[in-house]
């Protein structure tokens, strides 16, 4: 198991008497670090005791780790399918013989699964993946932006998107009307109902993803840091006023949901390394977004409110807005899917 790359999970399908020896098994000093859920069903003392009669099967009523519990030390003994490194403790509802517990003539078929995945997988995004810039109110411009990818607004009037053709490097500009910038902008209300609504459906599944990795890391100081793949929650505001690194492979994925605002400091850089990707970086915000001038930012921000872009700051990434968005000289690409 590499340190950091997996996320183990246990789960138990065996019966509750035969729990605990197996989690007396994971006294043994173990070797990689792995991120564990413990399938520990609410329910195991493991205190001398003698076996009640089956009639009468003990339940787990507590357990250390608890339940699902993640970042707990752990190494695979795969012969024997057990899990090690880490001391496992629980509070059966009787009184039990360990002796007893781990003999199979109690009738219990000990098994002990562990499986591996690689972590959150990335947001769909649908019909919004093709645009850089896409909002249900409109787009504010000063002259000159430089996008690239489409730019769309539903359901407003195309007359509230104020880029230019000019501005749009690559890419087309869909409006729901012909009020759309001119001369190139295309009309095509149908497949704009369907991004925006797509928009939303990827803002809800970021939002509603479980189980963080992280919670209100750093108090939602996030300058400075590095953030490795992973789900992270803030019930705060988060605040980047230094720069900071997300760092991790081709294919590893980020997810950052926050209940409060996003505000990054002028001149500072989201910065990634290790082959990172910010197709595959999510900004989950309940607030308002606020890039500062000069800034970099990277990846997808799913904004339920505004997002502003100030002077000369530049975004390698999607801003999907459910109200509007903001542009003063800015730069915005949208990555390779």
């Amino acid at each position: 198991m590499k340190e950091g790359m997996k996320m183990t999970r246990l789960e138990s399908s065996y019966r509750l008497p035969m729990f605990m020896a197996l989690l007396f098994a994971a006294l043994l000093a173990g070797g990689g670090i792995g991120r564990v859920f413990a399938a520990v069903a609410p329910g195991v003392t493991v205190a001398p005791g003698t076996l009640v009669g089956a009639a009468t099967e003990p339940t787990v009523i507590s357990s250390s780790p608890s339940n699902r519990a993640t970042n707990v030390p752990t190494s695979t003994n795969t012969s024997d399918n057990v899990v090690t490194g880490t001391a496992v403790t629980a509070t059966f509802s009787q009184a039990m013989d360990p002796e007893t517990v781990s003999s199979s003539s109690a009738g219990n078929l000990l098994t002990f699964t562990v499986t591996e995945t690689t972590g959150q997988t990335p947001v769909h995004l649908g019909k919004a993946g093709p645009f850089a810039i896409l909002t249900k109110s409109g787009i504010m411009d000063v002259f000159p932006s430089a996008i690239n990818g489409d730019v769309g607004s539903s359901p407003i009037t195309g007359a509230a998107i104020h880029l230019t053709c000019a501005e749009v490097k690559t890419g087309i500009i869909y409006s729901v009307d012909a009020a759309g910038p001119l001369p190139c902008r295309v009309t095509d209300p149908t497949l704009l109902t369907l991004a925006v609504g797509d928009m939303q459906t990827a803002y809800i599944d970021a939002a509603g993803r479980k189980l963080p990795n992280y919670v209100n890391l750093g108090g939602g100081l996030i300058g400075g840091l590095t953030l490795t793949p992973g789900l992270y929650k803030w019930s705060t505001r988060v605040l980047i006023s230094t720069d900071v690194t997300i760092s991790g492979g081709p294919n590893d994925v980020w997810i950052f949901q926050i209940a409060g605002t996003l505000t990054q400091a002028s001149a500072t850089k989201v910065m990634l390394k290790g082959g990172a990707r910010s197709k595959n970086i999510f900004w989950q915000t309940s607030g308002a977004v606020a890039i500062g001038t000069t800034a970099n930012f990277e990846g997808v921000l799913l904004a339920k409110t505004k997002i502003a872009m100030k002077t000369g700051a530049s975004a390698n990434g999607r801003l999907l807005a459910q109200t509007a968005v903001t542009l003063e000289e800015n730069a915005v690409t949208r990555p390779a899917q």
